[in-house]
């Protein structure tokens, strides 16, 4: 059965899962453009322009997009209800 519980608890942190792919992915995308235009064969400056472009899209994508994370909430979670509930 402890297969069980550990199922529901992957179940449960698959949205932070999904949320740590996409920093990722964000992560490594300006070294993913700059290898691409490295292999295409175009020169130093152009690189490193859409490099930084691309890493500051990047950045700028995360926040909006993890917003919500960032701003501290007074609101108790689930879990600390579910602890004093348990006390």
């Amino acid at each position: 059965m402890w297969i069980k519980k550990e199922l529901g608890y992957l179940k449960d942190s698959l949205p932070e899962i999904v949320k740590g792919f996409i920093i990722f992915m964000f992560t490594i995308s300006g070294l993913g453009i700059a290898i691409l235009l490295r292999y295409l064969g175009y020169n130093g400056n152009i690189i490193v322009v859409f490099g930084i472009l691309i890493e500051s899209l990047s950045i700028v994508s995360c926040f909006f997009i993890f917003k919500k994370n960032l701003i501290q909430s007074n609101e108790p979670n689930p879990s600390e209800l579910k602890r004093k509930k348990i006390k």
